[in-house]
C-alpha cells in the first residue's frame, strides 16, 4: 500500500478477543507499520509451565497510517474499531508512542498498569529511559513511572530510582518533539 505521499499518524486498534497478534501479523504483511507492545508471562498448564508473550494492552494493537489505508485497516480481520470519538478515529501523539517504544527497548521490567488521571507528571532525567514523560506513583517503598496512552485509558508502570525524574511544569502545556503542543 503507497503511503508515500500521505502524512502518517498512529491510531490504536481495538481487536477482537485475544487477535491483536494476528491483527499485527496481517497488517505487517500488507506493509501498513503495526506497534504490538507484549510483556511476557509465565503460563501454567497441567502438565508444564511455558513462558509466553502476552499484549501489554489486552484487546489493543497500534497502527501507522494515512488516510488512504483507513478502509484497508478496517477491513483487517480481527479489528474491531479504529479507536476515537463521534465515530471518527483521533491519533495518538507522537511523543505518547515513542515513550512506548522507549520502554520496550529498554531493558527494564514492566507490567501493565490501571491508567491514572491524577498524580505527578514526570520526565526521567538520566538513565536508560531518559527523556520519557510519565505519572510517577508509590508502590509499597518503590516508585514507579506510569506510561499510558490517553485515547485508549491504557498504561504500563516500571520501577524507576526517584532520583532520575524530575517535575514537569504544569504551568506550561506538554510540547512533542517535534515542537507542537499536545492535544
Amino acid at each position: 500500500m503507497d503511503q508515500t505521499n500521505q502524512p502518517l499518524y498512529w491510531y490504536a486498534l481495538r481487536t477482537k478477543s485475544r487477535h491483536e497478534k494476528v491483527v499485527r501479523d496481517q497488517l505487517n504483511k500488507q506493509g501498513i507499520e503495526p506497534l504490538l507492545p507484549t510483556v511476557r508471562r509465565l503460563s501454567q498448564w497441567k502438565d508444564r509451565r511455558k513462558e509466553i508473550e502476552v499484549p501489554l494492552f489486552s484487546g489493543y494493537c497500534f497502527v501507522r497510517f494515512g488516510n488512504g489505508a483507513k478502509s484497508s485497516v478496517q477491513k483487517v480481520a480481527g479489528v474491531v474499531e479504529i479507536v476515537g470519538s463521534g465515530g471518527r478515529p483521533e491519533p495518538i501523539t507522537d511523543d505518547e508512542i515513542e515513550n512506548l517504544k522507549t520502554l520496550m527497548a529498554s531493558v527494564l521490567p514492566y507490567d501493565p498498569h490501571p491508567y491514572l488521571h491524577e498524580g505527578m507528571r514526570v520526565e526521567v532525567v538520566r538513565g536508560p529511559l531518559q527523556g520519557v514523560r510519565g505519572v510517577l506513583l508509590r508502590k509499597e517503598k518503590r516508585y514507579r513511572l506510569v506510561v499510558g496512552i490517553r485515547l485508549i485509558q491504557q498504561a504500563a508502570a516500571v520501577e524507576i530510582d526517584v532520583r532520575d525524574v524530575e517535575p514537569v511544569s504544569s504551568s506550561l502545556a506538554p510540547r512533542s518533539k517535534h515542537g507542537g503542543p499536545l492535544t
